[in-house]
């Protein structure tokens, strides 16, 4: 597929999405850039704002067989997963897949199951595949998770372990809506019966893939790659960093920035494009020191000095 094909699929994914779901661009192309760069997404924000609904209409419009599992305090790894069964007719165990086979998995409220549980999702997201009685089972591909999460604050959460929150390639907030925004959705309540907006498809799914390899044709300055780099590099040693960002994360503001780049319709990334990406990506890596967070620092506040204290690469921008 070509930058041009994929340049106007993908508008029309953010169109049919925009339809349903009540939400600023900017947060839709965020999360279409994970997607795109075969990354998983994270969604945090208060309840009831439209996260459920957004992760259902991305799998919608592509396409893609979707499961939603609800991640509850009494969830178990073999909930997830699946795990094998003694089947009498044959005298053997026989697998039976859990809810995370499908494309796109919804683990909504992710962060109310206990670590335990959480964990059951690593070697999904980072190997896509599933291990069970020493015998393993690929996922579906494409495979990617959209995991929704209420803020830590909320009682009954418990927060993220680090190694799970490096899965994600990156976190959004999709916020409070606009008051013309919460109009429309009173509006739309009132203009139907069914209780939750649905969208056409725009594209198979057997086609994302070829979506997916787009960016990889993206080129990137190396004076660009130098750039992202020195950013992580200085998020590990700020003081007000316990634990700065993984060489893991560098190379997913690498391939978050090449998607971009594709969603902006160009085959190159220019340093706007790494900006951009900076806090989705990093932002939720990040471990605060006790001191940062007692005078109330966000990790964000710390990525805005570390970006205002590197030089951006002069990268002329090619036609």
């Amino acid at each position: 597929m070509d930058h041009e094909t994929a340049d106007s699929l993908l508008a029309e994914v953010l169109d049919a999405i925009g339809e349903a779901v009540i939400a600023d661009r900017e947060f839709l192309e965020t999360t279409m850039t994970g997607i795109l760069a075969r990354g998983h997404v994270l969604l945090e924000d208060v309840p009831g704002t439209g996260k459920t609904l957004t992760a259902r209409s991305f799998a919608e419009v592509l396409g893609l067989s979707f499961r939603r599992i609800q991640f509850t305090p009494d969830l178990l790894p073999a909930d997830i997963t699946g795990s094998n069964i003694y089947r009498e007719a044959t005298g053997e165990f026989e697998f039976s897949p859990g809810p995370v086979f499908a494309n796109v998995v919804l683990a909504d409220e992710i962060n109310r199951a206990p670590p335990k549980t959480q964990a059951a999702l690593l070697e999904a997201m980072g190997e896509r595949q599933v291990t069970a009685d020493g015998e393993t089972h690929p996922l579906p591909e494409p495979f990617f998770v959209i995991a929704t999460q209420n803020p830590v604050e909320q009682e009954g959460t418990f927060g993220l372990p680090e190694a799970q929150r490096d899965r994600f390639m990156l976190k959004a907030h999709i916020g409070y809506p606009s008051a013309e925004g919460e109009r429309l959705l009173l509006d739309r309540r009132a203009e139907r019966t069914a209780q939750t907006p649905s969208v056409g498809r725009v594209i198979d799914g057997d086609r994302v893939p070829a979506l997916q390899r787009v960016p990889e044709e993206v080129t990137v300055d190396p004076r660009l790659r130098d750039y992202m780099v020195e950013i992580a590099r200085r998020s590990r040693r700020d003081d007000r960093v316990d634990v700065g960002v993984s060489p893991r994360g560098t190379q997913r503001l690498f391939e978050a920035s090449r998607a971009l780049a594709t969603l902006s319709g160009r085959d190159y990334v220019v340093p706007e494009d790494v900006t951009r990406m900076v806090e989705p990506v990093f932002a939720h890596r990040l471990v605060l020191t006790p001191e940062a967070e007692i005078r109330e620092l966000t990790p964000a506040d710390v990525l805005d000095d570390i970006l205002g204290s590197v030089a951006v690469p002069a990268v002329t921008p090619r036609g």
